[in-house]
């Protein structure tokens, strides 16, 4: 499964004049290419990427979301900005890309300040479960009292726009988004490891298994004894 868990602001709804968390605990920065015809809202394109990258040299790296029409048109010049990128409506017609990241948008495309839409944690659910060693990135309302919903259902690569842009201190609140995550990514494996050991009694049909957050035991509630 990948490791660790890597917090990325999203500069969408930033004063790009100053960044103030480009001197952060920052992994990488993520940014919305978007020209109002795949989804509504119009953001900037290669020569601000480009500029960024002159300005900020190669930390912190760069994901780019290609939220565009024609997304190979770009592709190019955006890999000289030295950003990766995400392609949208181009992905599924070339079988020759290496994917590295699969993106799950948790809000709807393009407008920033919404709410974490709860259901897209089983498509993060699903793609941790199918892909384990796959980076899965979640987009969109994820904050302080969200990220653990995502992080336990399999993501590890968490963009936040607001509550780290517009937080007053965004190297607390990365670092404090980071501390969440990798607390939910621990509750996660010791529950799966708890259900396997559940699973793993020989004999003993089980019908429950409960986690105890205080003592750290496990509770059975056992049928159908031999």
């Amino acid at each position: 499964m990948a490791s660790g868990c890597k917090i990325g602001p999203s500069i969408h709804n930033s004063d790009l004049a100053s960044l103030g968390m480009l001197d952060s605990e920052a992994d990488y920065l993520h940014l919305d290419v978007i020209n109002g015809y795949f989804v509504p809202n119009i953001t900037f394109g290669p020569p601000v990427a480009e500029s960024l990258q002159k300005q900020l040299g190669q930390d912190p790296s760069f994901d780019v979301h290609m939220m565009v029409s024609r997304p190979e048109e770009w592709v190019k010049p955006m890999a000289a900005a030295g950003a990766s990128q995400h392609l949208e409506a181009f992905i599924w017609r070339n079988q020759q890309l290496q994917i590295d990241t699969a993106l799950v948008m948790t809000v709807k495309h393009g407008l920033v300040g919404q709410k974490l839409m709860k259901d897209m944690t089983r498509k993060v659910h699903w793609l941790r479960t199918q892909f384990p060693s796959l980076d899965t990135e979640v987009d969109g309302g994820v904050g302080p009292d969200t990220i653990h919903k995502c992080a336990e259902a399999g993501a590890n690569t968490i963009v936040s726009g607001s509550a780290i842009m517009k937080s007053e201190d965004p190297r607390s609140m990365i670092n404090l988004l980071r501390t969440v995550c990798s607390d939910a990514q621990n509750k996660r494996k010791w529950d799966r490891d708890q259900a396997g050991t559940c699973e793993a009694i020989p004999g003993i049909k089980v019908f429950q298994c409960l986690r105890s957050l205080v003592c750290r035991k496990t509770a059975f509630s056992l049928i159908d004894l031999p």
